[in-house]
């Protein structure tokens, strides 16, 4: 199943796009293990675009949604109308010193959930992949 959704910062339709995704995966085999953890990172990366890349602009700025689901992998990606930023200077929220800082967590979810996350040069569009883990013997 693949998709392209233009979604405004409205409950319904993330919640739509989501339910989408995790109808595909189910119809794919994926286990319920595999729709917790691509929907938690899709929520992260929803949240991130329209909390963080649109943190300016209009509430009704529409993100873009873009997704791929196989019997194999789920692609994913998020564009937003923001500024961007830059991935690597997200301070990592697992050290003593950043402890308390109650940003990162989303991005560090993500990178750890997903098989592949890569941003764009402008850092405004995330692409993130889940691969099928290999089954258990």
């Amino acid at each position: 199943m693949k998709g392209t959704i233009v979604v405004r910062h409205n409950r319904a339709e993330v919640e739509g796009i989501q339910n989408a995704l995790d109808a595909a995966m189910s119809a794919a085999g994926f286990t319920k293990a595999s729709l917790f953890a691509v929907r938690l990172a899709f929520q992260e990366a929803i949240a991130n675009a329209f909390n963080h890349g649109h943190k300016t602009l209009p509430h009704d700025t529409p993100a873009t949604v873009e997704y791929l689901v196989t019997p194999h992998e789920v692609v994913i990606a998020i564009e937003d109308q923001g500024p961007g930023f830059q991935s690597e200077t997200v301070a990592d929220c697992t050290l003593d010193e950043n402890l308390e800082i109650p940003r990162g967590r989303g991005v560090m979810l993500i990178r750890n959930y997903m098989t592949d996350v890569r941003y764009n040069a402008k850092g405004n569009r995330i692409e993130m992949s889940y691969r099928r883990p290999p089954a258990a013997s």
